[in-house]
């Protein structure tokens, strides 16, 4: 059968290394990849396999399929109906329809369109306590009858093991099996496979460890004490305990163990008591987010909407300058510490303090993009935008009609008497219009009603902190506890046009597996703060030399106190308030160039790695690898940029939308000339997960 092969690294701009691994022969093989988020968006490893889907694709060809649970409304409106290709997979699913059990073949519409196996959970439930009864005589795990979705990925685990017999049956040794399991969700299908000695190569990827994610929910004290725990105790005590046997009985079944991060690595081998085998970072589709040389001018466009919000939110106290206002943000799921929004705002506070010391003229306006418990828009919000287009209105109204006398005037060769070209009804409708824009309150912190305003996090610290906009504040907060849309009568604009139009994205996250959203900001050249708690943290420490001249700035959260991770976020934020329009301007050419680190088509080979190491180990006589051996999986580091620190002059060519009053500064710059320089002086690569020369191995990091 015809496979595409377009998996290439050389077309990265030539700055990546080429992908050394030796190719599997994909034509006799066959690719499962298993998740509960499979046309089912819950979380953010819908965004992992549906943007890594296209690189698959093209590797793979017809030889991948995804598969997870049929959700009804999902299939109708993502999912394109047709024949498996494969007979062997047609009689598999036959053999379990012919037992009562659903299960509907298609393509998913997303980019590569894939083919999904989608499994009706609802269809088969009445098999649960006969499946209950048969993990328990496996591996001695029960599952109490109240936890819904532990029952539920036990009868979507059972589906895919006993469509693995049958599928392994019909194909015989030929072609061999490849599957890869997502999260705890689809460890029972893993489970009970290995358990039957169903001849295939298995892979494991945990995205955040069950245990991790409830304990630093509940703000203890993780990383300082992840040799301390009595795990058992832990999980026991937050009733998850089956949930963590099922995650951790999966970890140990695998062939192959990966997972997204370094920080997770280390935190995985404490709490799953395993080593993962290969980290396996998380990429974006960039091809989605690059404007090619257009995102400067996207920039300073998306950037012009979100000032003409802060116009109509802040009205009658628009005593700052919009050309020297910086637009910072926040987004995610609102997990207020989790998230680092404690010490965001903390850090807020004190470089409001600093930039009202030094009497800076720069003001900055931050939002918060957080989805809380919300009962409508906030009356004096709508009512601000509305002020705004009235005002807006009138302006235009009375341009028109001095507009018309102007021409006139100048059609009759006469230069017109400016006190008598507007009218007094032309006054009175102005004052009007002035009057209207007084406002005797302060501006709302947030854009909503909320329905706990008290108890809210957010709000309660923007309280401590006293962080009200008031005139003399020269950090104004917006809190908008709603997922963006371009359908909102308050700030019309979708997630991405907002994030380009923003100067900063800061994420101070304590617990953060990967990261997506400073990745997306990178991809779309706007500088972001990240922490090296974070998987994306860890990734840009380990791949660029100086990451905060390419617009990464990466808080110590791991090794610090919080009082001093809170200084050094203050300290890069009062740095980037202090560079000049144009130093702004390089740096998003600097950030924008990192892109091609988080393209699928060079971390996808993390995963062809994994997935080659599970061949051998499940089928060695077929597929060698020599275990000793160094991985072949090199990365690299993006070295120091030519000019740094960021040049205050530019080219005209290389930055859109320069700024009309530049400093004066001779120090030449090119963009082209520097990029240039980045593929030349790329520094000797290194082995994926090795520590980075200078810097000491942490107790407990993986060496893989």
């Amino acid at each position: 059968m015809p496979l595409s092969r377009s998996l290439s690294m050389t077309s990265l701009t030539g700055v990546l290394p080429a992908w050394e691994e030796d190719e599997l022969p994909v034509e006799d093989l066959l690719l499962f990849e298993v998740s509960w988020e499979v046309t089912n968006k819950v979380g953010g490893i819908y965004t992992v396999i549906q943007t890594k889907a296209k690189i698959t694709v093209d590797e793979w060809g017809d030889n991948y399929y995804m598969m997870g649970p049929y959700f009804e409304h999902n299939f109708k409106t993502q999912v394109e109906s047709c024949e498996p290709p494969n007979p062997a997979i047609r009689k598999a699913m036959d053999a379990l329809i012919h037992n009562g059990c659903q299960v509907h073949f298609g393509r998913w519409l997303i980019e590569g369109s894939p083919y999904v196996i989608l499994f009706d959970i609802g269809s088969a439930a009445w098999n649960l306590d006969r499946w209950k009864g048969d993990l328990w005589d496996t591996c001695n795990i029960g599952l109490p009858f109240h936890d819904r979705e532990a029952n539920d990925s036990l009868i979507l685990g059972s589906l895919i093991a006993w469509f693995f017999k049958e599928l392994t049956d019909h194909l015989g040794d030929k072609p061999n099996v490849i599957s890869h399991f997502h999260e705890w969700q689809a460890g029972p299908g893993l489970i009970l496979s290995r358990s039957r000695k169903i001849p295939m190569a298995t892979v494991f990827t945990t995205h955040a460890t069950l245990l991790g994610r409830y304990l630093c929910a509940g703000n203890t004290d993780f990383y300082n004490n992840l040799d301390k725990f009595n795990i058992d105790k832990e999980a026991g005590e937050r009733q998850i305990y089956h949930r963590y046997c099922l995650e951790r009985a999966a970890v140990h079944c695998a062939h192959v163990f990966t997972t997204v991060s370094q920080i997770t690595a280390v935190e995985a081998n404490h709490m799953l008591h395993r080593k993962p085998d290969v980290v396996t970072p998380n990429g974006l589709n960039v091809k989605k987010f690059s404007a090619m040389h257009e995102f400067q001018n996207l920039h300073s466009t998306n950037k012009a909407q979100i000032q003409e919000f802060i116009r109509g939110h802040f009205y009658g106290h628009l005593d700052f300058n919009l050309d020297k206002t910086l637009i910072f943000f926040i987004a995610g799921r609102y997990e207020f510490s989790n998230k680092g929004a404690d010490i965001f705002l903390e850090s807020l506070s004190r470089l409001n303090y600093l930039l009202r010391v030094h009497r800076n003229d720069v003001t900055v306006v931050v939002f918060f993009i957080m989805p809380a418990k919300t009962n409508n828009f906030n009356v004096e919000s709508l009512k601000g935008q509305a002020v705004r287009k009235q005002l807006w209105d009138t302006a235009h109204a009375v341009k028109e009609k001095f507009g018309k006398k102007l021409y006139d005037a100048l059609l009759k060769g006469q230069i017109p008497d400016l006190n008598n070209i507007l009218d007094r009804d032309d006054f009175t409708i102005m004052k009007r219009a002035i009057y209207a824009t007084q406002r005797h309150s302060l501006p709302p912190v947030t854009t909503h009603n909320m329905l706990d305003d008290s108890a809210d996090p957010i709000l309660s610290n923007i309280r401590r902190v006293g962080l009200f906009n008031s005139r003399n504040d020269r950090v104004k907060v917006v809190f908008h506890p709603e997922f963006l849309s371009s359908t909102s009568p308050l700030l019309p604009m979708d997630y991405e046009d907002f994030v380009r139009g923003c100067n900063l994205g800061v994420f101070p996250s304590y617990y953060e597996p990967w990261g997506y959203t400073p990745g997306e900001c990178t991809v779309m050249g706007i500088p972001s703060v990240t922490t090296n708690l974070s998987g994306f943290g860890c990734f840009m420490e380990e791949h660029v030399s100086d990451p905060a001249a390419y617009g990464i700035y990466i808080v110590d959260r791991r090794f610090r106190s919080a009082e001093e991770s809170c200084n050094q976020l203050t300290q890069f934020m009062f740095s980037f308030c202090q560079q000049s329009r144009r130093q702004r301007i390089i740096q998003r050419n600097r950030t924008e160039r990192l892109s091609d680190l988080l393209d699928w088509r060079y971390l996808g080979r993390f995963y062809i790695h994994a997935r080659h190491l599970a061949l051998s180990r499940a089928f060695p006589d077929k597929f060698k690898m020599d275990p000793m051996a160094p991985l072949k999986t090199e990365g690299f580091r993006y070295p120091r940029p030519y000019s740094v620190p960021p040049s205050p002059s530019a080219s005209i060519h290389s930055t859109p939308h320069h700024s009309d009053v530049e400093d004066d500064d001779d120090e030449p710059y090119d963009e082209d000339e520097e990029a240039e320089r980045d593929r030349m002086n790329i520094k000797s690569p290194f082995v994926l997960n090795a520590v980075p020369e200078g810097k000491k191995q942490q107790p407990g990091e993986s060496r893989n």
